[in-house]
């Protein structure tokens, strides 16, 4: 007989930076939402969850069951290695889980696989052209979600973004290395070239992009999407603006290259690390003018964004949280 409508299901497959926020979006507005990760931890109310390896197809398959839309928000530790085995078995297994279930996927990207920008913005249109390990990797995995869209496999689009800044950012180039020492007054040492022009995402204006990707018109699906951010600038602007909401000056120097070179004979995400470096070497913009003129949705004020930036690392590092801090998932 006919079944009353129920509310679409939302399923998030990992609980990170991004996906924890996109989790709270989504129940803020009355959506059902399932959140497949591999370890428990607290999840937003209203939300439910699924225990689970994503690397495990069944899992991926069983999580995604009756879901309107699927969301991939999962990085793989921040090594290529583990990238070159998980990033396309993640890919591929978030493909079948939402052709099996006919949910649509939206697959939460960073811009690795365009590589340089050889002194062009980076927008929808700029060819795939990787030059690194992990861009070569990431540039497999779009390509593996759009060939899978063409065949009319699944119904799938990807939201990209540059490096993330904001709440809930502790893996960022302003999280845990960079707010301890500067909340105790001492200098923060930065991998990344203070000076130099560079597309930053923040992390509310990207959880909000993928969702409004995740309810919009097939018309969306298909293509990749620069999901919404603030004009480019430097780290230094970044900083200098959380310096004067905290009303303080927080210090940041850069690491010298021949620091992060050597330091990543002994560090693995060091080396890692500098492998992207060259996203610093020239201006590096990200154009988000088709994401903006589609579904008229801006990025947050700089200066709001800052606020609540400062508001949440005084809450996750500051002197008085060491008791909170060990309730953080």
């Amino acid at each position: 007989g006919a079944k009353t409508m129920t509310t679409e299901l939302h399923v998030v497959f990992g609980a990170g930076q991004i996906g924890l926020p996109l989790v709270r979006l989504l129940t803020q507005a009355g959506k059902r939402v399932r959140i497949a990760k591999r370890s428990s931890t607290t999840v937003p109310a209203g939300s439910e969850m699924v225990l689970g390896d994503a690397a495990d197809p069944s899992f991926c398959v069983e999580a995604a069951r009756g879901a309107t839309t699927v969301y991939h928000c999962m990085n793989p530790p921040y090594d290529a290695r583990i990238w070159a085995e998980l990033v396309p078995r993640y890919m591929d297994n978030l493909i079948a889980a939402s052709a099996r279930t006919g949910a649509r996927l939206v697959v939460l990207d960073n811009v690795y696989m365009l590589g340089r920008p050889r002194g062009r913005a980076f927008d929808e249109d700029t060819p795939m052209d990787p030059c690194g390990r992990k861009g070569e990797i990431r540039a497999r995995a779009a390509q593996q979600l759009f060939d899978a869209h063409r065949r009319g496999d699944v119904i799938a689009t990807s939201g990209r973004a540059s490096d993330f800044y904001g709440p809930g950012g502790t893996q960022t180039g302003v999280g845990d290395f960079f707010w301890p020492r500067v909340l105790a007054g001492k200098t923060a040492y930065s991998p990344y070239p203070l000076n130099a022009i560079h597309t930053y995402h923040y992390i509310p204006d990207v959880a909000a992009g993928l969702m409004t990707l995740g309810c919009a018109g097939e018309d969306v699906f298909g293509r990749p999407w620069m999901l919404p951010c603030a004009p480019a600038g430097t780290l230094r602007d970044l900083v200098a603006r959380l310096s004067s909401t905290l009303l303080r000056e927080l210090k940041v120097a850069q690491l010298p290259r021949w620091v992060v070179k050597t330091v990543a004979i002994v560090m693995p995400l060091m080396r890692e690390l500098d492998e992207m470096l060259y996203q610093w070497d020239e201006p590096f913009i990200i154009d988000d003018r088709r994401f903006r003129e589609r579904f008229r949705q801006m990025p947050e004020d700089v200066d709001r964004a800052a606020a609540v930036t400062v508001e949440w690392a005084l809450q996750q590092y500051g002197a008085t949280s060491s008791t909170s801090r060990s309730h953080q998932p």
